[in-house]
């Protein structure tokens, strides 16, 4: 993601709620003392980012049902082969081929990967606006399923990405087994995160989102092999 957009979200996101400085200047790449710290919890590893000088850790906790920003600056809901069947299923769709035609659009974008590389995806995208195009990919578009209240339309049968925030993961090969890793996304959106000494602060919370996270990033990874979606890599 561009500093220029981190930055943006940032401002925004100050207007309505105090960000620890430590937080600000660690998201806006300002502290040079960063380190990963690795914890398993269950079936995932975890990098949480270690600030050496102050001895103590990046963490993170929900707001909600106070803050729904991440429903709110949405910039893309790609689906699973699960996502496609529940979800069109929960709008009342006979035909999963027509849930595919009328509300999603397919596309196309990069990040960067754990080790500095560029990954391409490409994705069936849930619409988040009912005449969404795919030009607006990436951009931050309110979305439709959010309520006045800030309540999820599609709960229980939200798209997986959105049980998955403010996390990423991937799969690595260790000894000829997958192993899922999890760590966080700083879009500059979020409130949630906050300094501490201790890792077990957030102990509650890494158990908890260890069964989301490895079950998200399986059934991604069935996505891509089912061919619903497809990966791959810039070297």
């Amino acid at each position: 993601m561009m500093q220029s957009k981190i930055e943006e979200a940032l401002a925004l996101l100050s207007k309505d709620w105090k960000i620890e400085p430590i937080i600000l200047d660690f998201i806006l790449g300002k502290r040079n003392d960063a380190s990963d710290y690795q914890v398993k919890v269950k079936d995932v590893i975890f990098h949480i980012p270690y600030l050496t000088t102050e001895n103590g850790y990046v963490l993170w906790k929900c707001y909600w049902p106070d803050c729904h920003n991440c429903c709110n600056r949405q910039g893309r809901l790609p689906l699973t082969s699960n996502d496609l069947i529940t979800i069109s299923k929960n709008l009342k769709y006979k035909k999963v081929s027509d849930f595919v035609k009328n509300e999603t659009n397919i596309t196309t974008w990069d990040e960067k990967g754990p080790s500095g590389n560029t990954i391409i995806m490409t994705m069936i995208n849930l619409k988040r606006k009912e005449n969404e195009t795919e030009a607006e990919d990436g951009t931050h578009i309110r979305c439709r399923f959010l309520d006045k209240k800030g309540y999820c339309e599609l709960h229980p049968y939200r798209p997986g990405v959105c049980y998955l925030y403010p996390f990423s993961s991937w799969l690595e090969n260790e000894k000829g087994k997958p192993r899922v890793h999890a760590t966080y996304q700083f879009t500059g959106d979020c409130p949630g995160f906050y300094f501490a000494k201790s890792v077990d602060e957030m102990k509650g919370v890494l158990i908890e989102y260890s069964k989301i996270i490895y079950n998200y990033t399986m059934s991604s990874n069935r996505t891509n092999r089912e061919n619903f979606g497809c990966v791959s890599m810039e070297f």
